[in-house]
């Protein structure tokens, strides 16, 4: 089982769009696919035409009260399927603080998942937080959509320093550029230099795009309505680079 964060300190990069579209690509491969909403906003949990509600909330989930598995749905794909957000989980900091080992929490209840599935995505809150800590130490890669901007590029430094000063690492960094408008000057400068400092960072990018937009109208992934648009190709390119990197 491999765990994939999708992550960013920074709301509006494409956060969601990029887990919906990758698990979705994921288990059109064959692949068992799990995501796990762990955004109160609850964004994932919409484009699947699924009830943001959880029996026991967030604090089932953490003191055992409900097995993470009987709360899972089945989505309309094959081989997909979708563990919802609830408003609860706006408190699951202050729940991870009163258990044992708080930054493991999340690894713990995710364990027992590995005989059903081959690849677990968690669309992430964007914060730093014990939500975020625990997520960094249960994944095996964090992807982590970059708008190739000034203010991204200093939430990217924000999130480097704060992993090199809690010493976490173990997973595999994946930044990649996301919402990239070529017309802009400023976004071809950032995308020229910064894989010069950074040779983690993917050469897939997704592009700004009307169609990643319109999921929220449609409630699927792109390549379910617009499945020869540059975004669908796109989202089918970066999932290719990620399984070669995981693997």
């Amino acid at each position: 089982m491999k765990i994939i964060g999708v992550y960013n300190i920074k709301g509006g990069v494409g956060k969601t769009a990029t887990a919906v579209n990758l698990a979705y690509l994921c288990a059109r491969a064959g692949y068992r696919t799990l995501i796990w909403d762990l955004d109160p906003q609850a964004a994932a949990t919409f484009y699947f035409r699924i009830k943001p509600k959880v029996k026991g909330g967030g604090k089932g989930l953490l003191n055992g009260r409900v097995e993470l598995d009987r709360v899972v749905k089945g989505t309309d794909f094959e081989n997909l399927d979708l563990l919802p957000a609830d408003f609860s989980y706006r408190n699951m900091d202050l729940k991870l603080e009163e258990a044992k080992k708080p930054t493991k929490q999340l690894l713990r209840l995710l364990r027992p998942l590995s005989e059903e599935y081959d690849y677990i995505f968690l669309d992430c809150p964007p914060s730093i937080s014990l939500v975020s800590e625990n997520i960094f130490r249960a994944a095996d890669g964090l992807l982590l959509p970059l708008i190739p901007t000034t203010l991204s590029l200093r939430t990217f430094k924000q999130l480097l320093d704060f992993l090199e000063g809690h010493r976490i690492a173990g997973f595999e960094l994946m930044p990649f550029f996301s919402m990239v408008d070529r017309r802009k000057r400023m976004h071809l400068d950032v995308m020229q230099s910064l894989p010069d400092a950074h040779g983690e960072l993917l050469k897939s990018v997704i592009p700004y795009a009307s169609d990643v937009e319109r999921m929220g109208i449609y409630r699927m992934p792109v390549a379910e309505f617009a499945h020869r648009s540059p975004a669908a190709k796109a989202y089918e390119v970066l999932w290719q680079e990620v399984g070669q990197r995981l693997r």
